[in-house]
């Protein structure tokens, strides 16, 4: 039997209808291709265009004129969190403009996506209550949709919202949000880690800055450190500008210095140094002559460069005086008392520039500062000195004059003798015993002067003991008997010694003068005993008197203490321990109710 042919059943789908669904899925697959291929376009490029760039100005216009093309929209508004101010910053594209404005949290589409953190698509913004037209108004703009995202970063924090305007065909769609989204997240992350890197650049910046200002405080306090060094080193002005002209010109790399300093008694002397030159020079400054000059009359700082036209500041005279041609300066007055200025410091010609710069500037005023107080410091340190001297030399005159005694007592003396006298030869003795006296005059003359100028040095030379010694009692002797005193000369040494015999001579006639006093009235026995002890000659003066007091003993070397004896000064015995520690020896007392003894211990070098 022949097979009959199979009939459609009435509600199955035709070929033409099956085609159709096909090509209608084939259109949706293909749609949603090209709308993934979008998606990942947008995506990519957006990506790409945050890499090539960390500067957040240009991540915010990349990221706008991106989402605006991605989403086919008229414009982007991108608002960044202001925590400080709780505001949204806008950054909005309008044509190749780009503008910004700020919002509260809260106000607006954008505030309330912030303050939510939910994303929001409104169709007809004019509807809705949370929509602010005035932007609208005042541009003349008109919204018809508005779609907007917000942006969270990393650890979930709203950083900003994201919102697109006015779709070019339709309105925005679910794809359209979920783009938005997918690049408002990539944005976040590339904003977050911009400020993050901008954030390390500025603490770097921050350290290099802290790194170079500690680098400054270091080289200003090596600067101070070796400054304060060679001023320590110095003992006079002219010392102390060479330390401080050297530094400065070290230091600021000049092939010149010279300091300036107003005299007290009136003008003002210069102090130059420079590389040719291996010494200070020493010259006189006119008022206001050259740029130091100026400087130290007008208290101002005067910085000058090739560049500069000469005025009338510049001095040929002093370029001459420096050695060559002044090309760049700096000069600095030196703060004086009451804030006049009492000098000025000035550099000439930097070696490795043509001109000194602000840095130079700071460092010379760094000197100078400290270069005043070590100047007024050695001022009065010179005035003290002075009013010190003055007041020794003073002194000095009082023993002097106190010494004086003795050799006119014997003068006199000896000249009352010469006149009872009628055999010549003992009044050629008497004569040549008066000149001797003269001579110890002349003597403690030349300890004056010396020590006004002061030279301190004694004199020392060979002395034979035994002739030196009979000479002591020549002179001693006569006057001492007067007052019933015997003299006792002991010597266990006559051999030589070192010593100056002048300030010696000076000592045992200060120490007979004293035993002499103390025995007054009594008589008694003064007895001078010389011997050898090591390598010292041992020179002991004993008295036969009352004794000193125990409340003066134990000070009766210093000047000016004395035991109640009529006329006395209290110098003769600080005189006589003066003279023995310029000898480097010693003097001693030992004191009892039967009279005192004093040794004097002179050291002698061997050989």
């Amino acid at each position: 039997m022949a097979q009959k042919p199979e009939t459609a059943h009435p509600d199955s789908p035709s070929s033409d209808t099956l085609r159709a669904d096909a090509e209608l899925r084939m259109q949706r697959l293909e749609e949603a291709l090209s709308h993934e291929r979008r998606v990942s376009a947008a995506l990519r490029e957006v990506g790409l265009a945050l890499g090539a760039t960390v500067d957040l100005d240009e991540v915010l216009e990349l990221i706008l004129n991106k989402i605006t093309e991605a989403l086919e929209a008229d414009r982007a508004t991108l608002y960044l969190l202001d925590e400080t101010t709780d505001e949204l910053v806008s950054r909005i594209v309008q044509g190749e403009e780009v503008r910004s404005i700020r919002l509260k949290m809260g106000d607006g589409i954008a505030g309330h996506v912030a303050r939510t953190g939910q994303a929001l698509h409104v169709r007809d913004p004019y509807k809705d209550p949370r929509f602010k037209p005035e932007w609208d108004l005042s541009s003349g703009y008109r919204t018809r949709s508005i779609l907007a995202v917000p942006m969270k970063n990393h650890l979930g924090r709203i950083i900003g919202v994201v919102q697109v305007l006015n779709k070019h065909q339709g309105d925005f769609t679910t794809e359209d949000a979920m783009l938005l989204a997918a690049l408002s997240t990539q944005a976040s992350v590339s904003i977050d880690n911009s400020r993050l890197f901008l954030s390390v650049i500025q603490k770097n910046m921050q350290l290099i800055e802290t790194k170079e200002q500690l680098e400054h405080r270091v080289r200003d306090l090596k600067l101070l450190f070796s400054l304060e060094a060679a001023m320590a080193r110095a003992s006079s002005l002219d010392e102390l500008f060479i330390a401080v002209l050297g530094e400065a010109m070290r230091s600021c790399e000049a092939r010149a210095a010279a300091g300036a300093l107003r005299n007290p008694q009136g003008g003002t002397q210069l102090h130059i140094v420079d590389d040719k030159h291996k010494k200070m020079r020493r010259l006189p400054l006119e008022e206001g002559q050259g740029l130091i000059g100026y400087s130290m009359l007008h208290d101002e700082v005067v910085h000058t460069s090739a560049d500069d036209k000469p005025d009338g500041r510049s001095d040929t005279e002093l370029d001459v005086l420096v050695g060559f041609t002044c090309s760049s300066a700096l000069a600095v007055p030196l703060e004086g008392e009451e804030g006049r200025s009492m000098g000025a410091v000035a550099l000439y010609n930097k070696r490795s520039a043509a001109s000194f710069s602000d840095e130079d500037r700071a460092l010379l005023l760094l000197i100078a500062a400290n270069a005043s107080t070590a100047i007024r410091l050695q001022l009065a340190r010179e005035e003290r000195e002075r009013e010190e001297r003055l007041t020794t030399i003073g002194r000095l005159l009082s023993g002097v004059i106190h010494d004086l005694k003795t050799p006119l007592t014997l003068i006199s003396g000896y000249v009352q003798l010469m006149d009872r006298e009628k055999s010549d030869a003992k009044r050629d003795e008497y004569a040549q015993l008066i000149l001797k006296q003269f001579d110890h005059i002349s003597a403690m003359q030349r300890d004056v002067l010396e020590f006004a100028r002061g030279e301190r040095n004694v004199l020392i030379r060979k002395v034979y003991l035994a002739h030196f010694f009979a000479d002591v009692k020549a002179q001693l002797e006569p006057a001492l008997a007067k007052r019933g005193i015997d003299l006792v000369l002991d010597l266990k040494d006559k051999g030589t010694a070192k010593f100056d015999e002048g300030k010696i001579l000076r000592v045992v006639h200060n120490l007979a003068r004293n035993a002499e006093e103390a025995m007054a009235g009594r008589g008694g026995k003064f007895t001078i005993r010389v011997s050898r002890e090591d390598d010292a000659v041992i020179v002991q003066f004993s008295d036969t008197g009352p004794g000193i007091p125990k409340e003066i003993e134990h000070r009766l070397f210093q000047s000016f203490v004395t035991s109640g004896k009529k006329g006395g000064t209290g110098l003769g015995l600080a005189i006589v321990k003066k003279i023995a520690e310029e000898h480097n020896g010693t003097i001693e007392v030992h004191s009892t109710p039967r009279g005192a003894t004093f040794t004097l211990r002179l050291p002698q070098a061997r050989g």
